[in-house]
């Protein structure tokens, strides 16, 4: 590449975050957060990257929707036959990271994720268009296929056999929910002395702390 990439970068003009303004619940502050995202980021501000770890110790990062936030944790749905469902099923440890460039603000959340309980996953799917669904029978998430073409045909297959029917929640379908123990809020400021805003569960307490940015 013969870009000059050290040339790229911008200086981050927003809000400070002071302990203050962060308050003493993390919960709280991120739906504060995640509403002004969906205000500002109208392209998939609910996206984040979930990195979950393999049995040799590798990390591994994918783009993902978080699909529901509540007194349980942070949920999303997916394949469990896949990688990331493979991986959590020997470390349920994982991390999730939300950036919104336009508010220069990045969430990291770390904690153990567990399966969502079926109904919730049934009702969930229930509510996916017609074509999610049958994607979700169709693709062997993580498989390796033949071709673009292998895959139309496998689709084509599933929306025939259920022409004029419901579409079935696939047994190996189904949602996640990370439980938090560790959430820190950055807010990005001018010269790189962003705000990093910490919050530690310990003992069902909330511990708040502020990183060196």
């Amino acid at each position: 590449m013969n870009r000059d990439l050290h040339s790229i970068r911008r200086d981050y003009q927003f809000d400070d975050l002071l302990e203050e303004h962060a308050g003493h619940d993390p919960l709280s502050l991120f739906d504060n957060w995640l509403e002004k995202a969906i205000e500002a980021c109208p392209d998939d501000p609910t996206a984040m990257v979930l990195s979950t770890v393999d049995s040799d110790g590798w990390p591994h990062s994918r783009v993902v929707l978080l699909k529901q936030r509540n007194d349980a944790g942070f949920s999303f749905f997916t394949n469990y036959d896949s990688e990331k469902g493979q991986q959590l099923a020997l470390n349920n440890k994982a991390s999730m990271t939300f950036f919104w460039p336009a508010l220069s603000r990045q969430i990291r959340i770390e904690g153990h994720v567990e399966k969502v309980a079926r109904h919730v996953s049934e009702t969930y799917f229930a509510s996916r268009p017609r074509g999610s669904q049958l994607a979700a029978r169709t693709s062997k998430q993580s498989a390796v296929i033949a071709n673009r073409d292998a895959l139309q045909a496998a689709f084509n297959q599933e929306e025939q056999a259920f022409d004029g029917q419901d579409v079935p929640c696939p047994e190996n379908w189904g949602g996640y929910v990370l439980k938090p123990k560790f959430i820190e809020f950055w807010q990005g400021r001018p010269s790189r002395l962003h705000d990093r805003i910490c919050f530690t569960q310990k003992d069902g307490n909330w511990i708040i702390t502020r990183k060196a940015p």
